[in-house]
């Protein structure tokens, strides 16, 4: 049996990365380290602790009984150790240099831009550099250290954190819902006007839930197509059609009367908000500390 001083702490926290991440490969891509590094010192723990922790497959690694009682004991140990770190290195470190934000047009308007404004008066040698755009941006050849992401991450080569949750609303305008009338159930979606958002894995399929249970997949079919949530918003003001909008999007034009929320019973799958920043060795301080001052100002607003 290995002793405590024998066990490398560096070992169990890429053993916790690769539990965390399903893989080896995804643990290094995450990490911005070798895949070889990570196995052998998974392997070296293994051989001190006398027992496998790990099944490795090709694609996915699962927990054996003892690399799950491992993880159980140690994940949350190693989570107040870098939090711990990470609060120390907080207070004797004052924040300078740039910091580079990412995030859509809409989110930057509704959320992002004043959570920026705040943070800069708090840290006043730091500069912020944030960009916007309805596209998803590479991190890496265009020097973000940071992108704020709304809905389903696709990339799983990315690091990231998530942050909170938003609901999605369909909706329509007042005059397209007094021309054609109110769906009562979503299987009635296919007979209307969709505005499709190109931007979406599959802008055309739609997986409704009802307070009992009940699913129902809505297929429909769309005359127009807009890549941007901006434009989608407005085409629906002006009666183009039906479609989903974030929650944000939809309180802020019905509470001005200019779209209405239809199927109401109905839930649509929620999506994500995510800090996701590019893989590498070293998380530096501004990000981390963006990131924790975001997840609050989110959650108080």
């Amino acid at each position: 049996m290995a002793l405590p001083g024998q066990i490398d702490l560096n070992a169990l926290l890429l053993f916790d990365a690769v539990v965390e991440a399903g893989s080896f490969t995804a643990a290094a891509d995450r990490l911005g380290i070798a895949k070889a590094k990570v196995s052998i010192q998974v392997a070296r723990l293994e051989a001190l602790l006398g027992t496998a922790l790990l099944v490795r497959t090709t694609r996915r690694v699962t927990l054996t009984d003892a690399g799950r009682a491992l993880h159980a004991e140690c994940h949350p140990l190693l989570h107040g150790i870098r939090k711990a770190v990470d609060q120390a290195g907080a207070r004797t470190t004052e924040l300078s240099g740039a910091l580079r934000l990412s995030t859509s047009v809409d989110h930057a308007v509704q959320a992002l831009a004043g959570a920026a404004a705040q943070f800069a008066a708090r840290h006043p040698r730091l500069q912020i550099d944030l960009r916007t755009s309805d596209r998803v941006v590479d991190l890496v050849s265009e020097g973000i250290d940071l992108s704020i992401r709304l809905g389903w991450l696709r990339d799983s080569s990315q690091r990231a954190v998530k942050l909170g949750e938003f609901e999605q609303y369909l909706v329509a305008s007042p005059g397209y819902v007094k021309r054609l009338g109110w769906p009562g159930h979503p299987q009635e979606l296919s007979k209307l006007e969709w505005v499709a958002l190109t931007l979406l894995p599959t802008p055309l399929t739609w997986q409704f839930r009802a307070h009992d249970g009940v699913t129902h997949t809505a297929h429909v079919k769309a005359r127009i197509r807009v890549d941007s949530p901006g434009a989608l918003a407005a085409l629906l003001r002006q009666g183009a059609g039906i479609s989903v909008l974030d929650q944000y999007s939809a309180q802020e034009n019905i509470a001005a009367g200019k779209l209405v929320r239809l199927l109401p019973d109905w839930r649509l799958p929620a999506g994500g908000i995510y800090a996701v920043y590019p893989p590498g060795r070293h998380v530096s301080a501004k990000v981390r500390a963006f990131i924790d001052f975001y997840r609050d100002f989110l959650q108080s607003a």
